[in-house]
């Protein structure tokens, strides 16, 4: 592990690494961090080691982002503890600057705005929620953070969903800024109370802490109140008017707002209709809390991994035939693109073209079982399984920016929810807040003895189970190492071995799981299969 505390060094270091990179690609992840690590900073710091090559973790209480009136001179300042639990985690590198090495001066945010250049976020998004008692505060936010991504230059950055206004502030910075960087947001990790961790939860005494529970417990009773309730008239005020009376049960906090709004936009909310933002804020004693938890309007998301030969195609296929919900065909959307790509006549090597092309391309799947595949209001249903769209698919889903454009598509099916999709990410990158996860395996052996059969069938026979297996072990050293996307069980997936087990087997048991979740979660039955031509 590195330490940096200079602008020099951090940039030295990260150039010789793409220096190096000519022989061995890498992707950057950055934590960014005001220090006094919790299992929340580490939870963001696991995941980013587990996307990328190298994990950068910053360590900087930004001055313009306190108010005169604030604890920049109290906040937790433990480099050398949170220097330890970084080498713990294996992180690559630390960046610990001073307020001077980032053009900032040691003092709060009167002082220091008037002295760098700032950026300046969306006046709807910051004048609200906490935006209200702390009004020089995401500007504050707004400018370390592009100051950071400017400097690491990442290509994934981690924030956790507790700052949830933060969260969606940072997006639309990097939106709007075209800034090509993928903001990644982690769940909140909770004390056993349900308590939000946080570092200033340090302020709060053994009994406040168990006191401010009640923000989770108020927030978790609006949420039961949404779900038993979600097509009511007047919902929004229903909630709030129950999260209201459960905090008044703890007269020691003290309410400063409750807010339900668009989880991107912010935007206030009169009625939910695929996905809101329920968030809180209170003081108790002399410490500030905030808390939020989403409220969905939408049938579950499944979402199915793993190796090749395991099943998924299959399984996921009958999954969205037996439980009504769209089979979100991710293969046949690289097809229709490779098949775009080959009509225009530009060559499927020239990134720039096609990054032009997919870009503005439009994919949806019509039809009575939503089995045609239309890109461009072209049916291309068929001619995507050509061999001329066979042979040239890999070449085109392997490009960054297309498969940039895929992922946001696909989630963009998935706001509605009512979907399964396979693939190698699709829990993990795709979907990582699906409610159903599942991870399909089997041994080498069985998914080569799978694959001989089926050759067998067409009248292959020149080829043996061990080159096949062979073949197997190593696809599956490849796509487990590769540099975008790798194949990985996601943490909350819930992984079926199917050796031994039939097709119909396998379809009972995720069956299964997904109609306990959705009884435990009471989703609603609406049709997800209407309105499926989406554009990007």
């Amino acid at each position: 592990m590195r330490l940096f505390t200079t602008i020099a060094g951090l940039r030295c270091y990260l150039n010789l690494l793409q220096n190096e990179s000519q022989k061995s690609a890498y992707t950057i992840g950055l934590v960014p961090t005001m220090g006094a690590l919790h299992e929340g900073h580490l939870s963001l710091i696991k995941r980013a080691k587990e996307e990328n090559k190298i994990t950068v973790v910053s360590i900087f209480v930004n001055p313009l982002q306190f108010a005169p009136t604030e604890d920049f001179q109290q906040y937790p300042r433990q480099l050398e503890a949170d220097k330890k639990l970084c080498e713990k985690e294996g992180v690559d590198v630390i960046f610990a600057p001073t307020p001077e090495t980032m053009g900032m001066e040691n003092e709060l945010s009167t002082n220091a705005q008037n002295n760098t250049t700032t950026i300046v976020p969306p006046a709807q998004m910051t004048s609200i929620m906490c935006g209200i008692s702390r009004p020089n505060f995401f500007q504050g936010i707004a400018t370390v953070v592009t100051k950071l991504l400017n400097l690491v230059q990442p290509n994934n950055a981690y924030f956790g969903q507790k700052d949830a206004q933060q969260l969606a502030i940072i997006k639309q910075l990097v939106k709007d800024l075209s800034l090509p960087i993928n903001i990644v947001s982690c769940p909140i990790i909770r004390e056993p109370s349900g308590l939000a961790i946080s570092s200033r939860n340090q302020y709060l005494t053994a009994e406040q802490k168990q006191q401010a529970s009640i923000l989770y417990n108020s927030l978790d009773y609006g949420r039961k109140i949404f779900l038993e309730n979600r097509d009511t008239p007047n919902i929004v005020k229903k909630i709030k008017d129950a999260v209201t009376e459960k905090l008044a049960l703890q007269p020691t906090v003290k309410l400063e707002y409750l807010e339900i709004v668009h989880p991107e936009t912010l935007q206030p909310l009169e009625n939910i209709q695929n996905i809101a933002l329920l968030a809180i804020a209170a003081h108790l004693g002399a410490c500030r809390l905030i808390d939020n938890i989403l409220l969905r309007n939408r049938q579950p998301i499944i979402a199915i991994d793993g190796p090749a030969g395991a099943g998924k195609s299959t399984v996921t296929k009958l999954l969205g035939k037996n439980l009504g919900l769209l089979y979100l065909d991710t293969g046949a959307m690289y097809r229709a693109v490779t098949w775009m790509v080959l009509q225009t006549g530009i060559s499927i090597t020239d990134q720039a073209q096609v990054a032009e092309l997919v870009s503005q391309c439009q994919i949806s799947f019509d039809g009575p079982e939503n089995n045609q595949v239309i890109i461009n209001g072209h049916d291309v249903t068929e001619a995507i399984r050509g061999r001329e769209v066979t042979n040239h698919v890999s070449t085109i889903a392997a490009q960054p920016t297309v498969r940039y454009f895929m992922v946001k598509q696909q989630q963009l099916f998935g706001t509605k929810g009512g979907i399964v999709a396979e693939g190698r990410d699709i829990g993990t990158h795709v979907f990582p807040n699906a409610e159903v996860k599942i991870f399909l395996t089997a041994s080498a052996r069985e998914r080569a003895q799978r694959r001989l059969l089926e050759l067998q069938q067409k009248g292959q026979t020149n080829i043996t189970l061990e080159e096949i297996e062979k073949d197997i072990i190593n696809r599956d050293q490849k796509d487990s190492n590769r540099e975008v996307s790798p194949l990985r069980k996601a943490a909350d997936a819930i992984e079926i071995n199917t050796d031994g087990l039939s097709i119909t087997e396998v379809t009972e048991k995720i069956v299964d799981i997904y109609q306990k979740i959705c009884s435990e979660k009471d989703f609603p039955d609406a049709n997800p299969n209407q309105g499926w031509r989406l554009e990007i």
